[in-house]
Formats: C-alpha cells, structure tokens, sequence
C-alpha cells in the first residue's frame, strides 16, 4: 500500500469519525486502567454496566483494595472472566498504592508489570489516559489492518510496529481510535458492511465487491457504497 492511499485512509476515517474516543466510560487514569483490565474478552457494553454500579462506590486504588476480591465480584459478575479479572484489579491496586502512591504510572515498564496489565492495555492507558503516541491492536484494530492492507502482521506486535511506521504523524494520537470503530461498527468480522465504507476505494481487500451492495435495499434499487467526495 502506498504512503499516499495510507493518508487517505485515515483522511476519510477522520472525516467519518471526527471525534473519535474509548467508548469505555471512565473520567480518571486509574477508573480508564480498571476499565481497560475489565474489557479484556468482554465488550466495552458489558463493562460500562458493571462499572457504573461499582465506580460511585469505589473508583480509587484504596476504596477497590478494601472491597477485596469477593467483594469486587458482586459488582463485576456480569463480565466474563470475572474471578480472575476481580484477583487482578485488588492486586494491581494495592501495588499502586504500596509502589506509585495511589497514582497510575506513566511508563509501559510499570504498567506491564501490573497484574492483568499486557501490552495492549498499557497502550490505551498511555494514549487515552496520558495523550502518548501508542497504538493498541485490538481484534478489531488486527482485523482492520490485515483486511485492508493498511499494515498486514502474523501478530498484534507485528501489526502495532507496522502501523506506527507507516501512520502519518498527524494521525498517530487518534489511529488506534479509528481503526477500532471502524472495525466495530463498519469493517465487522463476519459481514462487513463495504456498502456504505468510507474508505472502500483505498481498501485493498479481495472479497470487498461481495459486499459492496446492502443486502437490505430494495430489489430495485440495490446501491454500492456512497464515497465522500475528494
């Protein structure tokens, strides 16, 4: 894919997604940090329920430590994975508190230390949190490049290095953003909805023409994807 199909890509995404943000519902680095853990195989829908009962309880290191790890349950149920997710929340939280007084590092080398912290949450917290240039590879984020081969990788690792390479800089803050709303709402894994795609003449996707017409439109009049113009 050339420089120059890349820029327009995400020209038309920036278009089509003017503010784009984390839908996971949060309004500090460590509620954002807890969130991120929380969402892991599970949908950012799932985790804003649970979070909204939890976060007027307890939203602090100090407040989720004294509910413990039972307690921390009750509110969190409803997610899958939850034991294991509730061991990892009261855990990274006393170590903030027993080793970053309270606050969410700022440094990958921190946050992948914490327990249930990988790669991929360390970037959204040094990007949404901290306003880092970080890119995390989500499925949505691995399918999307792959798919339309805007950075092809075997692995998320792989992905993550390609698109920091090959993203215009003035990009890079909110590529991440893109490329998972994009891939949540419009390029979907089983039937992607190429019909109305922003960037359908950049993609480079084999299978796009089979769904490049709504299967909902009328037998009439089954229109292609509307382009935005330039």
């Amino acid at each position: 894919m050339t420089p120059a199909k890349r820029e327009e890509i995400y020209k038309r995404l920036d278009r089509a997604i003017p503010e784009p943000k984390s839908e996971l519902e949060h309004t500090t680095p460590y509620e954002l940090l807890v969130a991120v853990v929380l969402s892991a195989q599970a949908t950012d829908k799932s985790v804003n329920l649970a979070t909204q009962k939890l976060y007027p309880v307890a939203n602090t290191p100090e407040k989720i430590a004294a509910l413990g790890v039972e307690g921390l349950e009750q509110y969190i149920r409803t997610i899958g994975l939850y034991r294991g997710k509730a061991k990892n929340v009261i855990a990274l939280s006393q170590i903030l508190m027993e080793k970053h007084g309270g606050e969410v590092p700022r440094t990958r080398e921190a946050l992948e230390a914490l327990p249930g912290v990988g790669r991929k949450t360390a970037n959204v917290v040094l990007n949404v949190a901290f306003e880092e240039l970080t890119i995390a590879v989500d499925t949505h984020v691995f399918r999307v490049s792959n798919r339309t081969g805007l950075a092809p990788g075997k692995d998320p690792l792989e992905v993550e290095t390609k698109l920091m390479k090959v993203t215009p800089p003035r990009y890079l803050r909110n590529a991440h953003h893109y490329l998972i709303l994009h891939g949540r709402y419009t390029c979907v894994a089983q039937k992607p909805l190429c019909f109305k795609c922003p960037i359908y003449e950049q993609c480079e996707w084999k299978e796009k023409k089979k769904f490049a017409v709504n299967p909902d439109a009328s037998p009439r009049r089954r229109p292609g994807p509307k382009l935005p113009k330039g």
